[in-house]
């Protein structure tokens, strides 16, 4: 996956990622397998990627919606072999998605297991990402437990990071140890939100700038909620964007977001937090684009609660679509 980023920096913040490096184990993230010799073909009439497009050993970000065209479930969706891919998603949503999904296989020759015991997940960033870059690549077509996958995720500040997918009981990547709280505050600083539990259902993929990260395919056959995501697209009907920020105080994915001192309505929603190392918290919320220009003060939780600012969006939202 390649983001575009944009030349300037977020505003300063009590803390950003670009100094992190290591390798953080991620037993919060879960992998179902698709397999079969109709395995991309099913891929591509359920999820928002062109995923017929996705070369062996490659990744990108995929999205499993609702007819409602809301986001049910977000992966990153690997082809391991030509017959066999990997979407490494949520744990919490893991379950509900792959009943979700198998009730569509029907006639068609794809098997869709939980893959998660199989295999172990690391998060790389910084330096760590270059001490194994060399020997990553291609999953080979000979058994499920035979090689690592590498897969570019978006950067942090600048901070390079990566997923690294192998087979359970293998050596993890070489690098210092990072936790598992430092690996979400990078992912949350990225702007790229990971669909959980609180949140699924709550939001079409342009809402979590899907589109922007080369998450959503507008040329590709339809999916579920293909209809309501392309009309949302090109009627521009895309009020609410979604933005890294900074909560001085405790915050949750699912909490609302009000406008300070005005206990109405929300204004927003928290998508994904995480700790900051400096205090407070590191979010990205999904907010009123127009909120958001004209400087609304914010508050999360409840119109009199901690409250969100530094808000921005660490790469260009495209147009060329």
């Amino acid at each position: 996956m390649i983001i575009q980023r944009m030349s300037e920096p977020l505003c300063p913040s009590p803390a950003t990622a670009a100094a992190l490096a290591g390798v953080a184990a991620l037993p919060h993230l879960g992998v179902i397998r698709a397999q079969g010799e109709q395995a991309a073909a099913f891929l591509q009439s359920q999820l928002t990627q062109d995923v017929a497009a996705i070369a062996r050993g490659q990744a990108r970000l995929a999205g499993l919606c609702n007819a409602k065209g809301r986001l049910l479930a977000s992966f990153i969706a690997g082809r391991r072999a030509d017959d066999e891919f990997w979407l490494v998603c949520s744990r919490d949503l893991l379950a509900p998605t792959l009943k979700k999904l198998s009730m569509y296989v029907l006639r068609a020759k794809v098997r869709l297991s939980d893959a998660s015991s199989e295999l172990q997940l690391y998060g790389l960033v910084g330096d760590a990402i270059n001490a194994v870059a060399a020997g990553a690549g291609p999953s080979s077509a000979s058994g499920p437990d035979d090689t690592h996958l590498l897969v570019p995720l978006p950067p942090a500040d600048g901070a390079a990071r990566a997923l690294w997918i192998g087979p359970a009981g293998s050596a993890p990547p070489p690098g210092p140890i990072l936790s598992a709280e430092r690996w979400d505050f990078a992912a949350v600083r990225s702007g790229v939100a990971t669909v959980t539990a609180p949140v699924a259902g709550a939001f079409v993929p342009q809402m979590l700038n899907h589109e922007s990260v080369d998450g959503v395919s507008f040329k590709k056959g339809c999916y579920p909620g293909q209809e309501v995501v392309a009309r949302s697209q090109f009627r521009g009907a895309i009020k609410r964007r979604a933005y890294v920020g900074h909560v001085d105080g405790p915050a949750q994915a699912g909490q609302d977001v009000f406008a300070a001192g005005d206990a109405r309505e929300p204004v927003g929603v928290i998508a994904q937090a995480a700790e900051a190392p400096q205090g407070g918290t590191a979010v990205i919320a999904v907010l009123r684009s127009e909120d958001v220009a004209a400087g609304l003060e914010l508050r999360v939780g409840a119109p009199e609660g901690p409250r969100l600012q530094e808000l921005a969006i660490p790469y260009p939202l495209r147009e060329d679509l």
